[in-house]
């Protein structure tokens, strides 16, 4: 069963209607910028500063990955996740080496999951999209 645990951002967002709209690969990390919908000037920066592994999936098929889920609350937009599919295969030496907690990002257009030892930041910041965000760029 995988069971997801809200994680409160203090920032009003309906995960519905946000989006990623950058994703950036840094040197031990990641940053990836999200839509608040509503706000064209700002949007949700959310960073981690250790190693990570990451997915960034449509919803269709994550909705189909696990059958039994508990903890999902709607329109919400940052969890915590235990016994999900994508964290069960990846290497298990890596996850334990790196103390490797799950993270899930969700938003209407795609969700992103995030393996590691560190935990996100989470700030509201000037809309940068790839502009700003830091090389190299992953697209």
């Amino acid at each position: 069963m995988t069971r997801y645990f809200p994680i409160e951002i203090n920032v009003p967002l309906r995960a519905s209607h946000s989006e990623l709209l950058a994703f950036h690969w840094r040197s031990n990390g990641i940053t990836a910028e999200f839509a608040l919908p509503g706000d064209d000037a700002r949007a949700l920066l959310v960073t981690f500063d250790r190693e990570c592994i990451v997915r960034i999936v449509d919803e269709f098929p994550l909705s189909t990955e696990d059958t039994l889920v508990e903890g999902l609350v709607s329109e919400h937009f940052s969890y915590r996740v235990e016994g999900a599919a994508f964290a069960r295969a990846q290497s298990k030496p890596w996850k334990e080496t790196n103390s490797a907690v799950h993270y899930q990002f969700v938003t209407g257009s795609a969700c992103l999951d995030v393996l590691s030892g560190g935990t996100p930041t989470f700030e509201v910041v000037a809309r940068r999209g790839d502009r700003e965000l830091g090389a190299p760029e992953c697209r």
